[in-house]
């Protein structure tokens, strides 16, 4: 028993200059993947939540929802369809969107931060004009690659972030902006958490993803990276594929003014905490 307890006391230590370190700071998550959909992860998600905020860090979470959004289509009988990756929205599909990622998805994960003893508000990019978006398009040809309501973002309005941050709340914010003629635009959640986590001076960017992380071709984790080693692991070929997007992000954040970002294992549990407290983490970590 006494072994056990000095265990859990060395642990602690061990998280003590990290928890110094992050004080006051603010921390943008994009939650996603498997930690999205397994129960046992979802909670672990949030009590990591709750303890950082408890601790003193201001924690951020922006979400998808793609699974929960092509769920509800197939229901109502709707094909989805995608080119280069990325879903066609029409008017009727973004219908879906906004009630799955800014009523379902993201009230499901408020609860579930509040009921784990956290205050956290949902949000879309609509809230408070919060981010603006502008249509997106493929290869300059609009008319031939046609996403409909598939948005980038053009610029970022922080303060309804800020303003809850200040008043001890976790924003959960839902990835759909609107555009200057008002229409609302579906946009990429780990584009909206890089942007949100540069806009917001943010310390750290974590995405939660269903690998381990950025691999070598002998299949071992590869961290620490600085902006030039990992453009010229993207240069040959090493990252590549779906890891491809998500290292442009972290490294578009970090060379942004966020301090780090983190490319982490959701399939973990505890995979937050894990990361930003302990000198092992369980992911890949990129610097400027």
């Amino acid at each position: 028993m006494i072994d056990k307890k000095n265990s859990v006391a060395e642990i602690l230590i061990e998280a003590l200059p990290y928890i110094q370190a992050l004080d006051r700071k603010t921390v943008v998550i994009k939650f996603g993947g498997n930690a999205m959909v397994d129960e046992a992860l979802k909670s672990s998600f949030a009590q990591d939540i709750v303890l950082l905020k408890q601790v003193g860090v201001n924690p951020v979470i922006v979400h998808g929802g793609g699974p929960q959004i092509g769920n509800l289509l197939k229901q109502i009988g709707k094909e989805s369809r995608f080119i280069e990756g990325m879903r066609v929205t029409d008017n009727e599909t973004m219908d879906v969107v906004e009630m799955v990622l800014g009523g379902l998805v993201n009230k499901q994960i408020v609860a579930l931060i509040n009921r784990h003893g956290g205050r956290a508000v949902g949000l879309t990019g609509k809230d408070g004009g919060m981010i603006r978006a502008r249509k997106m398009k493929l290869n300059k040809t609009e008319t031939e690659h046609d996403l409909g309501q598939v948005g980038e973002v053009d610029q970022i309005d922080p303060a309804v972030v800020k303003m809850l941050d200040d008043d001890d709340f976790i924003p959960v914010v839902a990835p759909i902006g609107v555009g200057a003629d008002g229409a609302s635009y579906n946009i990429n959640a780990d584009l909206v958490a890089g942007k949100l986590a540069s806009v917001l001076g943010a310390e750290k960017l974590l995405l939660l993803t269903n690998t381990a992380g950025v691999l070598n071709p002998e299949g071992e984790l590869l961290t620490g990276l600085d902006a030039t080693e990992t453009d010229t692991l993207i240069e040959q070929g090493i990252i590549h594929g779906g890891m491809l997007p998500k290292v442009d992000c972290a490294l578009d954040a970090v060379k942004s003014g966020v301090k780090t970002s983190h490319i982490i294992d959701g399939r973990v549990r505890h995979s937050v905490l894990l990361e930003l407290l302990t000198d092992s983490g369980v992911g890949t970590l990129i610097k400027s």
